[in-house]
């Protein structure tokens, strides 16, 4: 059964871009993929040998979704994968890629009266699979509602993506576009406002205006050494430096995401109930 979720775009799949087949590895991405089920699930592999009680739990999620479960020798797993794969826990998921919407408004749809505010993630030039996955971990953690990728100079939903975000890919909806400042642009006509991370901005993270906390917000982060391109600062409502009291003056970009998402959801929402009663995923 797929987790229950308050935020209205988890309900809603865009199917997927191709038929192809993709091998998840690690515990806890294989999880999360069959919990989520918003791929197409092929089967489950396991090695050969004395069965390890740790597998149980994917088995049971395996065989509770209708997916086919098999053991078979190191030598049939996907690729050839053996002990000594970075990520190889002894099972592997076979399944469809995830989908994509092609169309930002779909993670903006509208919200109730009574629900929480809506919150996004731009990322403009963030390449490397293990930051974007880090910062999947960061934003389904901290009750982001949508990731916004570009179709250029941004990673593919691959594998190793997956396992980066541990799994946390697996429920974050996801809008891949050909023009961020365009799209940027269409949610601030649907009434967000956008901040992004600038460590040359005048306006510290800690003194945004509380007013602003109780809107719909996109927050913007740029690539490693580039920051967010002169193009895309011109769209930001609030650009908003990290406070930095050491003599590095930078943070990765999943660190510097993490700082500002969690804060924004300490000052918007202090009182906040976690969303699953699952820990240290």
């Amino acid at each position: 059964m797929a987790r229950k979720s308050k935020r209205g775009t988890r309900a809603r799949a865009a199917p997927p871009q191709a038929l192809t087949t993709q091998s998840l590895y690690g515990r806890h991405t294989i999880e999360e993929a069959l919990r989520a089920r918003r791929r197409r699930l092929v089967r489950l592999l396991i090695r050969e040998g004395p069965f390890r009680p740790e597998l149980e739990p994917l088995v049971a999620l395996a065989r509770a979704a209708g997916v086919p479960v098999a053991q078979v020798e190191v030598d049939a797993l996907p690729g050839g994968a053996g002990p000594a794969e970075a990520g190889f826990q002894g099972v592997v998921l076979e399944a469809g890629p995830l989908p994509e919407f092609t169309d930002v408004r779909e993670l903006a749809r509208p919200r109730g009266p009574a629900e929480p505010s809506r919150r996004l993630v731009a990322l403009d030039g963030v390449e490397d699979p293990q930051n974007v996955g880090a910062l999947a971990r960061v934003a389904d953690a901290a009750g982001i509602d949508g990731l916004i990728l570009t179709r250029r100079r941004a990673p593919p939903l691959s594998p190793a993506l997956a396992r980066a975000s541990a799994g946390a890919i697996e429920w974050l909806p996801v809008a891949r576009v050909h023009n961020l400042g365009r799209a940027l642009t269409t949610l601030k006509e649907a009434g967000f406002w956008v901040i992004g991370a600038d460590p040359e901005a005048s306006e510290s993270l800690y003194e945004l205006a509380d007013p602003l906390l109780s809107g719909d917000l996109v927050v913007v982060l740029g690539a490693e050494g580039k920051g967010i391109r002169t193009s895309i600062r011109g769209a930001l409502d609030h650009p908003i430096r990290i406070p930095m009291l050491g003599e590095v003056a930078s943070l990765n970009v999943a660190t510097a995401g993490a700082v500002m998402l969690f804060e924004l959801l300490r000052r918007s929402n202090p009182s906040s109930e976690p969303k699953s009663d699952r820990k240290g995923r």
